[in-house]
């Protein structure tokens, strides 16, 4: 998907269903139409041959096709099904020490060449206004090799009728447990990625993920109050078997108000409780302002994580270089540098990854031809390391990158975007209902909200979808209007307990978005239910003065 298409649609776009439309509208037989690889390989030695002969000292060529089904719903009617194609080839070269980037969507060996050219000349420009070269770590060529994420069964053979009857079906569900108003929506995404670099690497990658999202309202007709749950599926990096869901695949939250879904995914089952708990909420008592020790859902979790550890790890962000649009980072080279800097309680470890199945982030290559991998970025509590692409990894004295360039089309140029970032799990069994036996006054937090954050990514505040009031150890009753506030290593040392391995399961961003032009990546984030102590929650209801 373009990243026009992400922009207007991102957010959860619930509010507006004329989904926009990038690149060509096709018929939903052409999204299983093949490509020839022995094309593309003349087309990247084209490429590669030309930038050469015109003085790039590297060249890569990223061949892509981006197929995209989308089917929106309202209430008991379909709003949209749209099927969209972009291909084309993004071209990027040093020459005298800079980079240089050119695409083209005329994908004939004359038009591929010009693009070629053209970049090893923009290359040579950039070169005057360079301080210092562009230093690639080192790697090495793999030769002709191919990727696939794992699906057992792919959205585009499934009929659109079967996907629409399914929303359709779900929307009927959460009007019956209570909502006057149900959205529904199926994201359905493949991406055929070719690399080539003139380091010696043909890699053939075909990447599928998908995200259903879902929205219950309801509505005090008397008052006009009303109130919303969103859906409580994870974006994943799967075949259409994510909707399949199985009786083993659901887990009961803690104190069984609400069920969760790992590996497999009930929309029909989660709509009628978003129905039930939209409902609820309009009698739900309103939170009171205090300190509470907080339990939070790896529904929930992952946004805290994606915020607060993924973007300040970002080594561009910590660099500066995202200082004009998305901010820098609190979490400063001098920090990492001293080996001692607490970003959290010792229990806390933090790891990056692209590699993981099922994950919206794992790629087997990522746009530079960097074979992912998984790596430390918070241990033991201690800040140990960032996210590094080719161009970075002498930063931190590291001798190959860690594999986090990503672009989100052919016409985009490759940069430094966030693999999963992910909390281990604890070490020791324990449960949510287990840790919630030991709160004496808390809030068990379930699914992702709205969020503040301030541009070093230091001081916040979350929301989320439900709220339960902690008692003496038990679940005492729904609350409203609740938002906590912190900053980043003052939460994170706040970290008491982390359920075990269990109950870990991963959430995340379709919608992750950076640069100039913005780019949109997808990016999973993993938890176990974990406790904080002594957080300050807000009264969001309550006006202030």
């Amino acid at each position: 998907m373009e990243r026009r298409t992400f922009l207007n649609i991102g957010g959860m776009a619930l509010g507006s269903m004329m989904l926009p439309v990038a690149g060509r509208v096709i018929a939903a037989e052409e999204l299983v139409k093949p490509v020839d690889n022995k094309l593309r390989k003349a087309l990247a030695d084209t490429a590669m041959t030309a930038a050469t002969q015109a003085g790039a000292s590297y060249c890569d060529v990223r061949i892509g096709r981006y197929l995209n089904q989308f089917i929106t719903t309202r209430d008991m009617t379909v709003q949209n099904v749209v099927n969209t194609e972009s291909a084309g080839v993004g071209i990027r070269v040093v020459a005298g020490g800079a980079y240089g980037f050119a695409a083209t969507n005329d994908m004939t060996p004359d038009s591929v060449a010009n693009a070629a050219r053209q970049a090893v000349a923009i290359a040579k420009a950039n070169a005057r206004l360079q301080s210092e070269p562009v230093r690639l770590a080192p790697v090495k060529g793999v030769g002709e090799v191919s990727w696939a994420t794992p699906i057992k069964k792919d959205w585009r053979l499934v009929p659109i009728k079967e996907k629409a009857d399914m929303l359709l079906a779900a929307n009927k569900a959460g009007m019956d447990g209570g909502a006057n108003f149900m959205q529904s929506m199926l994201f359905q995404v493949n991406q055929q990625k070719y690399f080539a670099s003139t380091d010696g690497s043909y890699i053939d990658q075909d990447i599928h993920r998908l995200w259903l999202p879902l929205s219950a309202t309801a509505v005090d007709r008397g008052t006009g109050k009303f109130r919303t749950r969103q859906g409580l599926s994870a974006p994943v990096g799967m075949g259409y078997e994510y909707l399949d869901a199985k009786p083993h695949n659901k887990i009961k939250a803690a104190g069984g108000v609400a069920t969760l879904y790992n590996g497999a995914y009930d929309v029909v089952e989660d709509a009628r409780a978003a129905g039930m708990h939209a409902k609820q909420k309009l009698t739900a008592k309103s939170v009171e302002p205090g300190k509470y020790d907080l339990v939070l859902s790896p529904e929930h979790m992952w946004l805290t994580i994606h915020e607060s550890v993924g973007h300040p790890t970002e080594l561009d962000r910590v660099l500066g270089y995202e200082a004009n649009y998305a901010g820098t980072s609190f979490a400063t080279l001098d920090k990492w540098q001293s080996k001692n800097f607490k970003y959290g309680s010792p229990i806390v470890n933090i790891e990056a990854d692209k590699v993981r199945q099922g994950s919206l982030g794992a790629v087997g290559y990522d746009d530079e031809g960097v074979k992912t991998k998984s790596w430390d970025v918070i241990k033991d509590g201690v800040l140990v390391s960032y996210q590094a692409t080719r161009d970075q990894a002498h930063v931190l004295g590291l001798e190959e990158s860690q594999g986090c360039s990503f672009a989100d089309s052919w016409s985009s140029v490759q940069f430094q975007r966030m693999p999963n970032i992910s909390l281990k799990a604890g070490t020791k069994k324990l449960t949510p209902d287990e840790m919630i036996k030991d709160v004496k006054k808390g809030i068990y937090i379930v699914g992702a909200g709205s969020f503040s954050i301030d541009q070093q990514r230091y001081n916040f505040q979350f929301g989320g979808q439900l709220f339960y009031e902690i008692k003496d150890g038990k679940i005492a009753g729904m609350l409203e209007d609740v938002a906590y506030q912190s900053n980043t290593q003052e939460f994170w040392n706040a970290c008491s307990a982390i359920c075990d391995q269990s109950d870990w399961r991963m959430d995340g961003s379709f919608f992750d978005g950076k640069g100039q032009p913005s780019q949109v990546s997808m990016v999973s984030h993993g938890s176990s239910t974990s406790r904080f102590n002594g957080i300050n929650v807000i009264n969001t209801a309550r006006k202030i003065g």
